[in-house]
């Protein structure tokens, strides 16, 4: 399944432009699924895939809803250990919707496109409209940080000693509540990974929407590193609401040159690589399909090509003093492209076989690659967009031969 995701910076129309490339893939002859959080004029509201046209439906996240229900079903899970500590239970009317579970609501609804209930229903490509540009970057992340929290906090070799609770609990005389708590990971780290794998999937692209101005360029030249730490990969700008170049009226010429400019430096930095698509302003809201249609925003193609594999390689650096035995290099450097990155805003901690690199606003953790393990970090430069974390060999650590 072809999967689009549509974001930019706040008040830049991505829920339009998401349901105009939605219309667009549709009428290239696509059964399409549109999902979006907010209402979109002349859809349905449904929370479950609705026709719009022949060949596109929509459905809309209720996150109030997702989280009642999910708290309920932990409630009754749980059930025995609440009994237990004499705690009452929330009735549904009365639960209000914390932070943080539109995300957890979205991930839910991206899981059911992929392998739950709705995947089964034969879509050819999904759009789906994301929350501004930062918290997209963040949102898409999560299901990678989650999964680790659930290994790290609720390891595998523990899981082995399941079989001897039903004595455990016999013996103390009180439910043990771990038997529950195992399952409900368990089933919760097959919802991410699934998440997971349709961020991660090839055919998975993101669509960035934004409105030409300074604001804008900064939030979209940030959001070029963000892509590059998280192995991401746009398969379109669009520049939304351009002004006409030409107006007698000096207050929309000077507002037009500004976009201009804008649009200019935009062309230079993403074009070799993402085209820009400019979306005429239309003087008003687009509220019908013929207005979604007037933006000219261009279906996504049948394949795409998303993530980057490996974004990461090695290379060779002469290291200070003679090479080790065997002929190996003093230094190797393992590289990431960053465009975008500053090195004031760049933090690496090494941390055993995992690299913790956190650059502005950005978090990840990766493993670090199989021919460095047995190397101390010897240091780190970003040169020309290009992080090169230096290891050295540790005699101590490498392998000898008899």
């Amino acid at each position: 399944m072809r999967t689009v995701l549509v974001t930019g910076p706040g008040g830049a129309g991505r829920t339009t432009l998401a349901a105009a490339t939605a219309l667009a893939a549709a009428a290239s002859g696509r059964r399409t699924l549109l999902v979006s959080a907010e209402p979109i004029p002349g859809f349905p509201s449904g929370t479950e895939p609705t026709p719009v046209t022949d060949r596109l439906d929509h459905a809309r996240i209720d996150s109030g809803a997702h989280f009642r229900a999910e708290l309920t079903e932990l409630q009754q899970r749980a059930s025995s250990v609440l009994d237990l500590v004499g705690a009452g239970r929330l009735d549904g009317e009365e639960l209000t919707e914390l932070p943080g579970a539109p995300q957890l609501a979205l991930l839910h609804t991206l899981h059911q496109a992929a392998a739950g209930d709705w995947s089964t229903a034969g879509y050819d490509t999904l759009v789906v409209d994301l929350p501004p540009l930062d918290q997209a970057l963040a949102l898409l992340a999560l299901p990678e940080q989650l999964r680790r929290y659930l290994r790290r906090l609720l390891p595998a070799e523990r899981q082995a000693a399941r079989a001897l609770r039903p004595v455990l609990a016999q013996l103390a005389g009180v439910p043990m509540p771990a038997q529950w708590l195992y399952e409900a990971a368990a089933r919760k780290d097959e919802e991410l990974a699934a998440v997971q794998a349709l961020v991660e999937d090839a055919s998975t692209t993101l669509r960035l929407a934004a409105e030409p101005g300074p604001a804008a360029e900064d939030a979209l030249r940030t959001a070029r590193t963000g892509l590059a730490l998280y192995g991401l990969r746009a398969d379109l700008l669009v520049a939304n609401r351009v002004l006409p170049r030409h107006s007698s009226d000096p207050w929309f010429a000077d507002l037009a040159a500004q976009q201009e400019k804008c649009l200019g430096h935009w062309h230079e930095e993403w074009a070799p690589h993402v085209p820009v698509h400019e979306a005429a302003h239309l003087g008003r809201d687009p509220r019908t399909a013929d207005d979604l249609a007037a933006l000219a925003v261009p279906a996504p193609d049948e394949r795409g090509q998303g993530r980057v594999d490996d974004p990461w390689w090695i290379e060779e650096e002469p290291g200070e003093g003679e090479p080790g035995e065997e002929g190996r290099p003093s230094v190797l450097a393992w590289c990431l492209p960053l465009p975008g990155a500053v090195k004031q805003d760049l933090r690496l901690v090494r941390r055993g076989e995992e690299l913790l690199l956190t650059v502005g606003p950005f978090h990840r953790i990766v493993r670090v690659a199989s021919a460095l393990r047995r190397c101390t970090v010897s240091g780190a430069a970003l040169t020309d967009g290009i992080l090169r974390v230096r290891f050295t060999p540790d005699p101590a650590l490498w392998p000898r031969t008899s």
